[in-house]
């Protein structure tokens, strides 16, 4: 169902969130990825909030109120 209403919606009207930062020893490298993702959806006239997070609070994320969010998370509390 989430699909198919990203599907509905235009990529200039999509509104992604792009979580990077974070707070493990590989916070650095979230943020260079996190950049780059950011930057190539922008080329792609999609609506951008990038998101650093600096603790384990999410509510910057909710309080974005994306469509959907793209995890640049590395580490403790991203992909492990």
């Amino acid at each position: 169902m989430i699909m198919q209403k990203l599907h509905n919606i235009p990529e200039t009207e999509l509104k992604v969130a792009v979580v990077m930062g974070g707070v493990s020893n590989e916070r650095e490298v979230s943020l260079k990825s996190g950049k780059a993702v950011a930057n190539a959806l922008k080329k792609r006239g999609v609506q951008v909030v990038p998101i650093d997070l600096k603790d384990k609070n999410i509510e910057p994320v909710k309080k974005a109120d994306p469509d959907v969010a793209f995890i640049a998370l590395h580490g403790e509390f991203g992909e492990d």
